[in-house]
């Protein structure tokens, strides 16, 4: 399933999301003539800093969402370009040298599939550098929306409801990766947990993208109310004596070859 997002408001409330990003863009180790596909680019702040990277090269970023498309297109510029493609569908043959993707992919449930697409995409050599969601993520989030799915106003519209996310264990991951024909696979965990400033940009995670999955299941009329639900139950588990809010954040790395 595509999920829609805003973008604009997905740039104001994914600061998290990019701070982890600084050390995978150095671990790229970039020569400068690479070409790069960046997988669930987002509103394509990430991408902009991989293409400031490659004065001879170039990066593609695709993104299933218009409204994250929408906010990354005016970042384009002659090295860089933003398409709106499903990563479910990659059609690329040994186009690229580096596949990155930053807090995305945890969207992508058969990944059986996307490393095989994405080992079919990079040119012999080529390499990999994932970070995603992996078990333990989002505790609080999960916790509070589940309540709010079972809860008896609410859990009618849930009945053919599909949990959107794939968080695996480190364990699982290497074992998916060990047949999927790629070299030199690493793949560990990494806790980066996160005490939110305050309630309100904890609040603007939570609508976007958080409850992004969860809403277009409801009758319009019962969206606001439960989205209301999950923030009053999320400030409740989450905010701290000093004022910050509290989530776990779990992720999965890998680095391979092709």
């Amino acid at each position: 399933m595509v999920y829609e997002f805003d973008g604009k408001k997905y740039e104001q409330a994914s600061s998290h999301q990019k701070e982890w990003v600084a050390g995978l863009i150095e671990e790229l180790h970039v020569k400068g003539d690479e070409r790069v596909l960046d997988l669930g680019c987002g509103d394509g702040v990430l991408s902009l800093q991989i293409a400031g990277l490659l004065p001879r090269g170039n990066v593609i970023g695709i993104d299933a969402s218009k409204g994250m498309i929408d906010a990354a297109i005016p970042k384009a510029k002659k090295n860089l370009q933003f398409l709106l493609k499903d990563i479910n569908y990659l059609d690329y043959c040994e186009e690229f040298d580096v596949v990155f993707s930053n807090a995305a992919l945890h969207w992508i449930k058969d990944h059986e599939k996307l490393l095989q697409n994405v080992f079919r995409a990079l040119r012999p050599g080529g390499r990999i550098r994932f970070n995603f969601a992996g078990e333990g993520n989002c505790r609080n989030f999960f916790k509070v929306v589940q309540e709010a799915i079972a809860h008896e106003r609410y859990m009618v519209y849930f009945t053919d409801f599909e949990w959107p996310w794939y968080m695996p264990s480190v364990d699982e991951y290497i074992t998916l990766c060990e047949s999927s024909g790629l070299l030199k696979v690493n793949v560990w965990g990494e806790n980066a947990d996160r005490y939110f400033p305050d309630k309100e940009i904890m609040i603007k995670w939570v609508d976007q993208p958080s409850l992004v999955p969860f809403l277009p299941y409801l009758a319009e009329e019962e969206r606001a109310s439960f989205r209301d639900y999950v923030v009053g139950r999320m400030v409740e588990e989450t905010l701290q004596g000093d004022g910050t809010c509290f989530e776990t954040f779990r992720r999965i790395n890998l680095v391979a070859e092709k």
